[in-house]
Formats: structure tokens, sequence, C-alpha cells
């Protein structure tokens, strides 16, 4: 999936992508979003933690969405649990860079989809901001049998 193609599916699918402005930049291995920090502001004037959270779901959830499409499978991808950590404040535009774990780990989630319909892998996401790291991101997502 192209990033043209995975930023009109986030704005027209998941359309709070759309209000927080955000950009795909690239949909390789490490799947990178960014967001302006108009849309995102809080009365600090810097990025509200809601916004950067949702960047780091978002870059998450979407390379899992890429790397699916990638192997053929349809499924429903939904997020199970997640931890944020804040490590400084976001005082301009911000970038959430997702990859998974390793190789092995995402062979065994596409066997373990395919052999029982269902399937759990880990996923991490840096944000950063100004060329510096300003949060970290880890989430569980699952894929569930495709309701029709």
């Amino acid at each position: 999936m192209s990033p043209a193609e995975l930023q009109r599916y986030l704005h027209t699918h998941i359309p709070i992508s759309k209000e927080m402005g955000v950009k795909v930049v690239t949909t390789v291995d490490e799947l990178v979003l960014s967001a302006p920090l108009a849309p995102n502001i809080n009365h600090r004037e810097t990025v509200f933690g809601g916004s950067a959270s949702a960047l780091a779901i978002l870059s998450a959830w979407s390379l899992v969405h890429c790397r699916l499409k990638a192997e053929g499978i349809s499924a429903r991808l939904v997020i199970q649990q997640n931890s944020m950590s804040y490590e400084r404040p976001i005082q301009g535009e911000f970038q959430a860079k997702a990859a998974v774990a390793s190789p092995a780990l995402w062979r065994r989630f596409v066997k373990t989809h395919r052999r029982m319909g269902r399937g759990r892998v880990q996923v991490s996401a840096l944000l950063s901001s100004g060329g510096e790291v300003v949060g970290r991101f880890s989430g569980a997502f699952v894929t569930l049998p495709q309701h029709d």
C-alpha cells in the first residue's frame, strides 16, 4: 500500500486522522506518520497528550494493516492494550515511527492467524519532534475473523 493510498484510507475510515492533519510519510518496514502542532495543540501550546498517543496508535495499527494486506490476509484488526510514555513536551510537528520487534515475531503472528483465524502481535512506536525522541509507545494488536 502506497503512502497516498494509506493516507486516503485513514482519512476516510478513521476521521480523527484527517482532523489531526496526519500525513503518511512512508509505509515500508518502519511506517512513519507525521502531524502538525496546530490542530493538536493544548493550553500550554504543546501537543495534547491524546494527540501524541493517537498518532502512535495510528502508526502501529497502520503498520500491521499494511503488512497484513501485503500477506493477503483480510481480518479485523483491533488494539488490545497499550502503554505510552511521554519524555518531553512536543513543541512542533511530530512523527511516529512504528516497527514490529522482529521478523520472527511477525512470522509467528501470521502463522498463528492463518492456523487459528486470530493472532496477536506486539508493535512499538517512537514519537519524535525536531530530531529528538519525545515519547515511546508499545501496544498489542489482535486480528479477529472478518465480519461480512
